[in-house]
Order: C-alpha cells, then sequence, then structure tokens
C-alpha cells in the first residue's frame, strides 16, 4: 500500500507542477515579476524532483546481485537525498539570489494582473497535489502528529512530496503577497521581497529534507513501538528464555534486517533449536511484515549457568 500510495502522489504532483511550471513562465515573460521566475524555477525543480522519485522507485526493484546481496532498496533514500539537494541549490539559492537582485534593483510590473490569475490557478492545482499527499500518507501516518510522521517514516517518497507540497503552497501565497503588494504600493520591491522569502522557506524544507534523507541513507532501525513489538515476539516461544541482544535496519522502506541474539533454554537438542528459530521467525513476521531478513543466533543465558 506504502509503494502504490506513493506513486500515485508522486505523479499527481508530477502533472501538476509541469503545468504550472509552463504557466508560471508565460506569466513571467508577460510581466517580469521575480516573484513568478523564483516560482517557475520552483516549479521546474518540483517537476524533476517527482522524476527522480519515480526513478529511484523503478531502480530499487532491482534483484539482488553477489555484490549487493540485500537489493538495492536503498535507491529510494538515494534519489529522495538527490531531491533535497536539488530543492536546495536549484530552487532555494536562485530565488534568494533572485530576491536579493530585485531588492536592489527592482523592476515595474507589466500586466500584474496576468501574474495573480497563473498564481491562483497554481494554487488550486498544488491543492490538489498536496490533497492527494495527504490521503495516501493517512494510512501511513496513524494517530502521530505530520511532524512526527516526517521524522519517522520509512518511505521517503510521501514526506517529500508533502514538504515539497506545503513548500509550494506558501511559497505561491508569498508570491501572491509579493505581486500585490507592488500593485497596490506601486513600489516593485515587495516583489523581489516576496522572491526572496520563496527562497528563505524553499532553504528551510530542503534543509529538513536532506537531515531526514540523510539519516534513511546511513540506515536506521526500527521505531521502539516495532522494536518492543519484535522482541516480545521472539520471547514468546516456550523454548526462548530472552533476547541477550538485537539489532535492526532498514535495508529499503519495506524491507527490515531483524539480527537477534537469543538466550534458548539448556538441553535443548539441535532439532528442537531449529524449530524454536523457525517458529520465531513467523511470529516476527506475522506482528511485522518488512521483518524480510532475519537472523537469530541462539545461546545460553551466561547470568544463569553461572549462578
Amino acid at each position: 500500500m506504502s509503494a502504490s500510495g506513493g506513486t500515485r502522489a508522486i505523479i499527481a504532483a508530477l502533472l501538476a507542477n509541469a503545468g504550472i511550471a509552463v504557466a508560471k513562465f508565460i506569466g513571467f515573460l508577460v510581466t517580469g515579476s521575480s516573484s513568478m521566475l523564483a516560482e517557475s524555477v520552483h516549479s521546474v525543480a518540483d517537476t524533476s524532483n517527482q522524476g527522480l522519485l519515480l526513478l529511484g522507485g523503478k531502480r530499487a526493484k532491482r534483484a539482488a546481485t553477489p555484490e549487493h546481496p540485500f537489493g538495492y532498496g536503498r535507491d529510494r533514500y538515494f534519489y529522495s537525498f538527490v531531491v533535497a539537494l536539488i530543492l536546495f541549490t536549484l530552487g532555494s539559492v536562485f530565488a534568494i539570489y533572485e530576491g536579493i537582485h530585485k531588492i536592489e534593483h527592482p523592476e515595474p510590473l507589466t500586466s500584474p494582473l496576468v501574474a495573480v490569475i497563473i498564481l491562483l490557478v497554481a494554487i488550486v492545482l498544488e491543492g490538489y497535489s498536496f490533497r492527494t499527499a495527504v490521503h495516501e500518507s493517512r494510512p501511513l501516518k496513524g494517530r502521530g502528529t505530520w511532524w512526527q510522521f516526517i521524522r519517522q517514516a520509512k518511505v521517503p517518497e510521501l514526506p517529500v512530496v508533502l514538504l515539497e507540497d506545503t513548500g509550494a503552497l506558501i511559497g505561491l501565497v508569498l508570491a501572491l503577497a509579493g505581486v500585490g503588494l507592488s500593485v497596490l504600493t506601486g513600489d516593485p520591491v515587495y516583489d523581489g521581497i516576496g522572491t526572496l522569502c520563496i527562497g528563505v522557506l524553499l532553504g528551510v524544507i530542503a534543509i529538513i529534507l536532506i537531515v531526514e534523507m540523510k539519516s534513511l541513507l546511513i540506515g536506521e532501525g526500527a521505531n521502539p513501538p516495532v522494536l518492543s513489538d519484535i522482541v516480545a515476539r521472539l520471547e514468546a516461544g516456550s523454548t526462548i528464555d530472552r533476547v541477550i541482544h538485537i539489532k535492526t535496519q532498514y535495508l529499503g522502506p519495506e524491507e527490515l534486517l531483524v539480527a537477534a541474539k537469543i538466550a534458548m533454554t539448556p538441553g535443548l537438542p539441535i532439532e528442537q533449536v531449529a524449530t524454536a528459530i523457525d517458529e520465531a521467525e513467523v511470529r516476527v513476521r506475522e506482528a511485522v511484515p518488512d521483518a524480510r531478513v532475519i537472523y537469530l543466533e541462539p545461546d545460553l543465558d551466561r547470568s544463569r549457568v553461572t549462578s
């Protein structure tokens, strides 16, 4: 569900941003508004970002090889990290530069009504993309807050699209305010201020994404509730005394590696040990379907043996 939901959100965002980018560039050529130019570049960056997310999802499906025995699931994290870098460099840095330039050298707007109409249409289209991302993310979010979802989600595409769409909507409002104030006051410097605010906004969102995607790319373990559930399922066996220690790591958004040393009841024959391990793996996978790779090392509880 998460993979298909992420794809739907990406495609909705790609179609919306591609249409918006064309409209914004036309608006910039007609009006000369720097806010429209910044928003145009922003939409182009978002459109390319959605393409990269789709590419990452496709490459992550490649079969495992001897060189990459755990597969290519982390390709989705890598391309999401690249998306964050593009949003920062192409979106934020350009908008900040253009905003400062327009503040220092303001230029009057021509046909500002065209810019206003295009921005209002863009808000509607971005709102549709944002609504799709929220709808697809809600089942994964559960009862947590949206901020917790962004911080803890292991599926990278949905947080990326959510933050991109949030930034796009706020950026459109800022661009609309910049153009509107420039028209009302007759001072085009407000257009430059709006552009600068858009750049700062994109920079903040990009930094959040860079931090989160870097953490996933390096390798994150299971969240505390999931880890507790895994331990409980392992210890539910009658021949398993306790989990001595356990380590987990996501090999991809839907593939969790579980490695644990488990204390077994002393004196068990090898056949019963093997059966107990097989049963423990089944219990864990029933509770946590993402736990596809499980390695269990049987051992004795040394503290009980020595005592």
